[in-house]
């Protein structure tokens, strides 16, 4: 009989089998130092937002705030609806029905992943231009000789800002959806058909509610990934917050006014969370007898023309998401190969080959020891410090810069002023503006990644092995090292693996964080774009894409399987 719970506290906590008759105050003081130390920006930027001089207000209130709040809050409505119609409509065709080349388009509808949103919006820029493909194919069917005799929609406005971010995030909703419909979907909409009900009322009032809980989740990724693009609406010329908070910054002279723009967007992203927990509380999960798990009820064939005609229906946010980035950066790269052996090219990729290893080693360390405070002392406390030194993944990047700077430039001074009383020497500045600032950001921003892959292996493994390893005389720590860690090296692989490819992918902290001189192959692309020669930085923008692949051909063998994905 099919039966509905929700996981509680007493079973999660046979996955992490308390150590007991030893005291771990090391543990809870390492979890301390990592909140606090990923709470320090957020903290920074709330105290200058709310005890400067205020000045800044009446401005922000008047001029800044009304125009990119209202941007922001479109362009995250716009992306909501997008991404909601594409990822559920997507993952229902691919769980529901059977039609030509539907497994890999399983698989192809995640490639869109790879390409980050300011690489996405280089490439609609050039492929919408008026001496693009489009409108060149355009004016070469029907006929037109100038840009008067027809009308072509701007891609540089909010709506366009609103394309380019849905094809390359839609993904998240997809992915989301398609487990709940594996799981339940396809069991529930079978017996729904069984009782007369049509194919529209079965998704309708009975599938959206059941997958509602992993949309939400899946959306609030999405909005989290919105409000952290600068790149994409910078070059698109879409003024929301994030974009406001760098050219106040930048323009302005205002690292208060910065900062309370700041504020506003950190209400935003409480919201996000606040909505994305309320889904997760709501969400159950379905424990069916493992037969059941293996066989599914058959997928609905589509013959003929409705068949071909859903393969088009996701084959279009597939080549919009990921065909036209790589047809324009391919199309450049194919003109430019000797940019491959050029010094600014090659300089960028090892230094962001070596800042993304440094970040995904540290990254991974801090995970490890978080989780091994969990397993170690099963205290409330501790579990609050692991779930606090989480949260910066849902931190914009601009945020997370700018609280950064204003956080090393105070520790910088103090430390200055201290030697400076004792040695009359001055230490100038050792973290702001340097390459380990940009690492530090990046170690808080993918930090929860790495703790969820970790932990997702750690909870696959047996709940007594702890237990056994003390029996043959293991102390808590040698049975760390000689048991849990060998048995974790795929997790940690693969939590190193996607904090490496998301920091080479990473600009708004990076731009923010930077000392002069200091090229990534994100900034490199952003530069580039950022004076009109997009074509200049199609090599490394195809090279950002090849690394951000690697993650998605990890995942390509169990979306190619439905009864693993």
């Amino acid at each position: 009989m099919t039966s509905y719970h929700t996981p509680t506290a007493p079973l999660r906590e046979r996955r992490f089998p308390r150590i007991r008759g030893e005291r771990h105050g090391f543990a809870l003081a390492g979890s301390v130092v990592i909140a606090l130390a990923v709470l320090l920006p957020i903290a920074t930027i709330l105290y200058v937002a709310l005890t400067g001089s205020g000045e800044a207000w009446p401005h922000l209130l008047r001029y800044v705030l009304p125009q990119s709040l209202g941007t922001t809050l479109a362009l995250l409505g716009l992306v909501a609806l997008g991404t909601s119609v594409i990822g559920v409509g997507s993952a229902w065709l691919v769980v529901g029905y059977d039609f030509p080349l539907r497994r890999l388009l399983a698989w192809a509808l995640v490639l869109p992943l790879a390409v980050p949103t300011y690489l996405a919006a280089y490439a609609f820029g050039e492929f919408f231009h008026y001496v693009g493909p489009l409108q060149t194919a355009v004016r070469s069917i029907f006929g037109f000789t100038s840009a008067r005799d027809y009308w072509f929609p701007d891609i540089r406005s909010t709506w366009g800002a609103a394309l380019v971010v849905t094809s390359v995030t839609f993904p998240y909703v997809y992915l989301t959806a398609r487990v709940v419909f594996l799981m339940q979907g396809r069991n529930i909409a079978d017996v729904a058909r069984t009782l007369g009900a049509r194919p529209s009322r079965v998704f309708f009032r009975v599938l959206l509610p059941v997958a509602r809980p992993a949309i939400i989740a899946g959306l609030a990724l999405v909005m989290m990934e919105t409000l952290n693009d600068i790149g994409a609406v910078e070059y698109l010329g879409v003024r929301t917050l994030t974009l406001s908070v760098y050219s106040t910054w930048l323009n302005r002279g205002s690292l208060e006014g910065a900062a309370q723009i700041a504020a506003v967007m950190l209400i935003i992203v409480f919201l996000l969370l606040t909505a994305e927990q309320w889904a997760r509380r709501k969400q159950r999960f379905h424990s069916a007898r493992a037969t059941q798990m293996h066989v599914r009820p058959p997928r609905v064939p589509l013959a003929g023309a409705r068949g071909w005609l859903a393969t088009f229906a996701l084959l279009l946010p597939i080549l919009s998401g990921f065909g036209v980035p790589l047809f324009i950066f391919g199309g450049y790269v194919s003109r430019r190969l000797y940019q491959f052996a050029e010094p600014q090219i090659l300089q960028a990729f090892l230094t962001s080959v070596a800042v993304a290893g440094v970040t995904a080693l540290l990254t991974v360390f801090i995970a490890l020891l978080l989780l091994n405070a969990m397993r170690l002392s099963r205290s409330g406390y501790t579990m609050v410090l692991v779930r606090l030194a989480s949260v910066g993944y849902a931190l914009p990047g601009t945020i997370l810069g700018l609280g950064l700077l204003l956080s090393l430039a105070a520790i910088d001074n103090t430390v200055d002023g201290v030697v400076r009383s004792y040695t009359g020497l001055s230490t100038g500045l050792l973290l702001t503006g340097t390459a380990a600032s940009i690492v530090i950001a990046c170690t808080i921003r993918f930090l929860a990644l790495a703790e969820s892959a970790i932990r997702s292996g750690l909870e696959k493994l047996p709940p007594n092995l702890d237990q056994a390893a003390r029996s043959l005389g293991k102390t808590a720590n040698q049975s760390a090292f000689t048991v849990l860690l060998p048995l974790l090296k795929p997790a940690i692989l693969t939590a190193a693996i996607l904090v490496f490819v998301d920091t080479v992918k990473e600009l708004s902290a990076t731009i923010l964080l930077r000392p002069f001189g200091f090229h990534t192959l994100a900034t490199h692309v952003y530069e580039n774009a950022s004076r009109g020669a997009v074509e200049d930085g199609a090599v490394a923008a195809l090279l950002i894409i090849a690394t951000a692949i690697v993650p998605v051909i990890l995942l390509s063998g169990p979306l190619m399987r439905d009864r693993n994905a």
